[in-house]
């Protein structure tokens, strides 16, 4: 909700001058950062996700029911299709549609599932202990810090201190993270799962986004 009102909240507080406008942004980040630490403490530790909740495309309870009941008077769901072109006239059951002959690869690679889509919740995010849980608090407590910072020195827009310190923050934080999974996984990084390695590639392609913000904008980007 803070997400959705943040930018009409600081549009309304612009109207009361540029220094209630800040103390605004630190307030709302600031809310947005206690939220996240929450989470943290929610899901015991496990690092934070963008979505929050991600959703899958095959539920685990549906891959764990059993095959029996289906003794072959029935297609089982896992075979039926949405666009069902023929029904046998002896039995009723309907047939799925083919797929096309020049995408076979696809189509059965697009059936198979992985050891992500079927393991509990829990067990898609490791734990954040040490370096990672110190890593993790710095990500999110970085946007709260810069705008402290963008705070202080508000009246210099050029001013490379902000920059640095937000940048210098998320870069630390993702080091750190990425140290802790190296140290304690068997296998170091190729020992994280599917929602890890996607979230730590996000993290990364975001640190090329400080090339749009504060002063290596007004300085160089713009």
């Amino acid at each position: 909700m803070v997400q959705y009102t943040e930018l009409l909240i600081e549009m309304a507080a612009k109207r009361r001058g540029e220094q209630f406008r800040w103390r605004v942004v630190v307030f709302v980040e600031s809310i947005k950062a206690l939220c996240r630490l929450f989470l943290l403490r929610l899901t015991n530790r496990r690092p934070l996700l963008t979505p929050p909740l991600p959703e899958r495309e095959i539920d685990p309870n549906m891959a764990e029911e059993p095959m029996s009941r289906f003794d072959g008077a029935e297609t089982p769901p896992s075979e039926r299709s949405e666009n069902m072109d023929w029904t046998m006239p002896r039995t009723g059951l309907s047939m799925p549609s083919l797929p096309d002959s020049s995408d076979i690869s696809s189509y059965l690679l697009s059936k198979v599932l992985t050891a992500d889509d079927i393991k509990p919740p829990k067990a898609l995010l490791h734990r954040v202990k040490g370096k990672g849980e110190i890593g993790e608090i710095l990500f999110i407590l970085r946007p709260v810090l810069y705008a402290f910072a963008l705070q202080r020195w508000r009246n210099d827009r050029r001013n490379w201190r902000p920059w640095l310190i937000g940048l210098a923050i998320e870069y630390g934080a993702r080091q750190l993270a990425k140290r802790d999974f190296k140290e304690r996984l068997a296998g170091g990084l190729r020992g994280l799962t599917g929602l890890e390695r996607d979230e730590l590639r996000k993290r990364a392609w975001s640190i090329g986004w400080w090339a749009m913000r504060g002063a290596f904008y007004e300085n160089i980007t713009k």
